[in-house]
């Protein structure tokens, strides 16, 4: 007889760290790595930027229907930041998780802690990026030349808040080189992608085992 494939049910990976420590960029190559993967696009109440894309970059949405949602429970997670609401619609990733794909999440501790406690928490991969050194995670900000020294200084108060909340997380990678980082991570996320939860087929290939077991057993 040939071998049954037991399926699989996506993950909702969640990457998280203060900013500087290369979580934007171990996501890029995650994506790369699993052109499969898919990036959740949040919820916004604040206005596009030039060049931002409704639907693609954040999906732009008024107070009030903003609300609705989160009112509905339709909301994954969502919180207020500088005078404007951002969330994950959990629609789009219930449906990705369902059909197998799994999603990719760069929010706080707080989404992160919400999404593990919503109803598609038992499939949530949680990994946190800490930098190898403070001094470093300043240089790194300093040498994305993004920032003003005002922005910085607000970016480094923010970290240790951060920092702070690594023991919430399933995983934790110490980003000291990028490349044996991203090797780490490519690691969980193929040992997560196994565990029994996330392979919702299982039950019935174990029946079908018992089965034949039992039909060997009256020959």
């Amino acid at each position: 007889m040939p071998a049954q494939s037991t399926g699989r049910r996506g993950l909702l990976i969640i990457l998280s760290s203060p900013s500087g420590a290369g979580k934007s960029t171990l996501a890029r190559r995650l994506m790369d790595w699993d052109p499969t993967l898919s990036f959740s696009v949040s919820a916004t109440t604040r206005a596009p930027r030039p060049g931002e894309v409704d639907g693609e970059d954040y999906q732009f949405l008024d107070e009030a229907a903003f609300k609705a949602l989160v009112s509905r429970g339709a909301m994954l997670e969502h919180a207020h930041v500088f005078g404007h609401f951002y969330g994950s619609p959990m629609a789009p990733v219930k449906a990705a998780i369902d059909a197998g794909r799994d999603v990719l999440f760069d929010i706080d501790w707080q989404g992160a802690q919400q999404i593990r406690n919503s109803d598609l928490g038992r499939h949530t991969l949680s990994i946190f990026i800490l930098p190898p050194s403070i001094p470093e995670l300043r240089n790194r900000l300093i040498q994305r030349g993004q920032d003003s020294d005002e922005v910085i200084a607000k970016r480094m108060r923010k970290s240790w808040d951060e920092i702070s909340r690594w023991d919430a997380y399933d995983y934790v990678l110490v980003n000291d080189d990028l490349d044996a980082t991203f090797e780490g991570l490519k690691t969980i996320v193929t040992a997560e992608r196994l565990r029994r939860v996330q392979q919702p087929g299982l039950a019935d290939h174990v029946r079908r085992l018992q089965d034949e077991f039992e039909q060997e057993a009256v020959k």
